[in-house]
């Protein structure tokens, strides 16, 4: 390994004629590393390098550090991505990547959980900035909590796009309901929608949200069982008006069971 590899300085370095596109297929953790740091890289190179996916973590530690090859889009994903890469490395990364390279990242079952999580934040805090063709691909392909951010938009073919994603679920969808702002397209799309309106538990979120219109409070009513009404009125924010009728409801309920 010496006769390839400077041992002179802390950091080991290859010599001026060093071949990487024969280095980069190498079995040594240390010339690999070498090769991360050459100056010499090529975007082309270090992503055939982070194929690999025995690279060992210091040669993405040097990958990261390396100039202008780690400033390049193609190879900042590819380091974010690869299964190796410490998470002090990866995560500050993430912060600097696009929109759709963060979805990609959401969506690849193969990133590490806290990634994942830290390019949906980061996602999540995006979408005010982001062009509305844009929000609509989200909506439509996204999942978990950016699949839930969706729900609020100001466009209502977004609204109805994160509606029909696959990935949604339930719990979302009442979590959404249950925001105090953000909800005066959701709640009316979801009260019409044919696959989540007739779930009880958005049904009683709906009750629950001020932007739900009176049409459907009456019938939601009118089909939640009375244990669930008992519930919205004990502890949901509900409007004044929505709040006399289901009290009312209750009464003539109760009266034609006793």
């Amino acid at each position: 390994m010496t006769d390839i590899l400077s041992t002179q300085r802390k950091k080991a370095t290859l010599p001026p004629d060093a071949v990487l596109d024969k280095l980069i297929h190498d079995p040594s953790p240390e010339i690999l590393t070498a090769v991360a740091a050459d100056a010499r890289l090529s975007e082309d190179l270090a992503l055939a390098l982070l194929n690999r996916r025995d690279l060992p973590r210091e040669a993405l530690e040097e990958l990261s550090r390396n100039g202008t090859v780690a400033k390049m889009r193609k190879v900042r994903l590819a380091v974010v991505m690869h299964p190796q890469t410490p998470r002090h490395v990866s995560v500050p990364t993430i912060r600097h990547l696009y929109v759709f390279e963060l979805m990609q990242i959401a969506l690849l079952p193969t990133v590490a959980a806290d990634v994942k999580r830290t390019a949906e934040d980061v996602l999540i805090n995006k979408l005010a900035t982001i062009s509305a063709g844009e929000r609509f691909t989200l909506a439509k392909r996204s999942y978990g909590r950016v699949a839930g951010a969706m729900l609020t938009d100001k466009e209502d073919r977004i609204v109805q796009a994160a509606l029909m994603n696959p990935q949604m679920t339930e719990a979302l969808i009442v979590r959404a309901l249950k925001q105090d702002a953000g909800t005066e397209l959701l709640a009316p799309a979801v009260s019409r929608h044919q696959k989540w309106f007739h779930r009880n538990e958005i049904k009683a979120a709906l009750l629950g949200n001020k932007n739900t219109p009176f049409a459907r409070v009456v019938q939601i009513a009118a089909d939640l069982p009375l244990q669930a009404l008992r519930d919205v009125l004990t502890h949901g924010r509900i409007a004044a008006n929505v709040k006399v009728y289901l009290s009312g409801m209750m009464n003539k309920r109760t009266g034609r069971s006793s």
